[in-house]
């Protein structure tokens, strides 16, 4: 276990530091005071620690869980049964996303959190229940992408007003986390194992795809419903943060570890629960399997608590000040590279993307080398934080970006080897990890505050949120034109090999 919360602490050091160094160079020569710089220096501390453990507790228990679940499930061969697991499970994993906590957090004084995380959950739910049976149906995966987001679109510009939008796109990007993950890709494999052709294990593949649209539609969907118009963002005055110690701060944490206990322990509670009804209904899992689950389950939550109040507490404030500070000078444009520096090391640092690059370099057979994977992402990661910024400096509409970067995207999976358009999509999320949530996001609401002005209350729904989306968005293409450049030099060494093939033949005949 020792190793494994060291490999785990590499990760989130890795992932953490660069962009931690960052806030630092800008805290300093901002000339953030001493009690800011306590509460950034704590968050760091259990930022780090609690996604190790996190990650750790999710390896130990979710991913086990995830993965029994989906052998039973699938052996069962009942499609009606695969339905209705992958419904509830879709419901229960996303309630538990860090990523998505931290979003509902930021919009629970303009939408009701708890609204906002069940219609995320819903939308998940049924949109994974879509994928599984489109690997059972043989259904193909760029049909039904085409169709969502069309789907979409159409929802947001006929019927949505345009202060959902935002929210709708974050909420699709910040799903595919290390809670959800686990749990989408084991039921994939196995429901893939039923089928015994080629394309099988392609299929396996855009399951994430396909749950991270369900929350885009669902929270647009939300929008109608509610019939909510011009939704406002409460904007406070700049705390005051002078006369106060080391000791506030440290209060302030108590606070924050009581307050994310409890919404931790209802978020796992729906887990939990059906894993003891899994267990008791099939009794897959012996003794040993049992305590380690157990004990996977409480660093999970003892991770995340960290991770939440490190991430609310520590680097949300430290964000949004800077965000403000920054949004004085020179009418807010040293945003935009700021942010893009920010873009580039938040997916150079992330171990998720390392992972990534290897798995496409690997399923090429080295065509598509890990380093040019990398230095792509991050460079497409660093644009789209660049129109982020110049978004809320400018106003500039959303779907201005969003449209054509999805239709270039769906138009590509025409033209894109199935197995990539299943990675791309899958790796929406990707990119935008943890530090995008954490620290970009209230950066972008707190300049959007200063900038904005007299009209920052609904400014900041419009024009701050969609970082998240515009970073998950960025894989999407990125990957599948390496998967067509793939293809493109696979088909050249097929042609070489065949010529050189009918030359040998010719010398044999003559």
């Amino acid at each position: 276990m020792k190793s494994a919360f060291k490999d785990k602490l590499k990760e989130s050091l890795s992932s953490i530091l660069p962009i931690a160094a960052i806030i630092l160079v800008l805290a300093i020569i901002l000339g953030v005071g001493t009690y800011q710089f306590v509460l950034f220096a704590i968050g760091a501390v259990l930022l780090v620690i609690g996604l190790s453990g996190f990650n750790m507790g999710a390896d130990m228990s979710m991913l086990v869980i995830g993965e029994k679940i989906g052998s039973v499930v699938t052996h069962s061969r009942k499609i009606w049964l695969i339905a209705l697991i992958s419904f509830i499970i879709g419901i229960i994993v996303t309630v538990a996303e860090p990523d998505l906590q931290i979003l509902a957090g930021y919009v629970s004084q303009s939408i009701n959190s708890w609204v906002l995380i069940i219609t995320v959950a819903v939308g998940v739910g049924i949109f994974l229940t879509v994928a599984m049976l489109r690997i059972v149906l043989k259904v193909r995966l760029s049909v039904l992408l085409i169709i969502f987001y069309v789907i979409a679109f159409l929802l947001a510009f006929i019927f949505v007003d345009p202060s959902f939008w935002a929210i709708a796109y974050d909420a699709g990007g910040v799903t595919t986390g290390p809670m959800t993950v686990p749990f989408i890709m084991s039921l994939g494999v196995g429901v893939a194992s039923i089928r015994s052709d080629k394309e099988g294990k392609d299929d396996s593949f855009g399951l994430v795809a396909l749950s991270s649209a369900g929350p885009v539609i669902a929270v647009l969907v939300l929008g109608i419903i509610s019939g909510a118009s011009g939704i406002q963002y409460p904007v406070a005055p700049s705390p005051d943060y002078s006369g106060l110690n080391t000791t506030e701060a440290f209060i302030q944490f108590g606070k924050g570890l009581g307050d994310y206990s409890l919404e931790v322990i209802v978020a796992l509670a729906p887990i939990i629960a059906f894993f003891v009804i899994f267990q008791l209904a099939t009794r897959v899992f012996h003794k040993r399997q049992i305590i380690k689950i157990c004990v996977g389950i409480v660093i999970t939550f003892i991770g995340l608590v960290l991770f939440l109040t490190g991430a609310n507490v520590g680097f949300a404030p430290m964000g949004a000040l800077i965000g403000q500070e920054l949004g004085k000078f020179a009418d807010g444009w040293l945003l935009i590279p700021v942010g893009m520096v920010i873009g580039y090391f938040v997916v150079a640092a992330e171990p998720s993307v390392h992972v990534l690059n290897k798995q496409v370099e690997r399923m090429s057979a080295g065509a598509i080398k890990a380093r040019s994977m990398k230095l792509a992402l991050s460079i497409s990661v660093c644009c789209a934080l660049g129109l982020a910024m110049l978004r809320v400096i400018t106003g500039i509409n959303i779907m201005w970006v969003l449209v054509p970067g999805y239709t270039a995207a769906l138009v590509l999976t025409l033209f894109t080897p199935k197995l990539f358009t299943g990675i791309a999509f899958d790796s929406g999320g990707v990119a935008s990890g943890a530090m995008v949530s954490a620290f970009v996001l209230p950066m972008a609401i707190g300049a959007c505050g200063v900038i904005a002005g007299d009209a920052a209350a609904s400014a900041i729904m419009t024009d701050a949120f969609g970082c998240v989306a515009f970073v998950a968005m960025m894989p999407l293409i990125t990957i599948q034109v390496f998967g067509i450049l793939y293809r493109r030099k696979t088909s050249k060494i097929k042609r070489s090999f065949l010529a050189v093939e009918d030359r040998i033949i010719e010398y044999e005949v003559s």
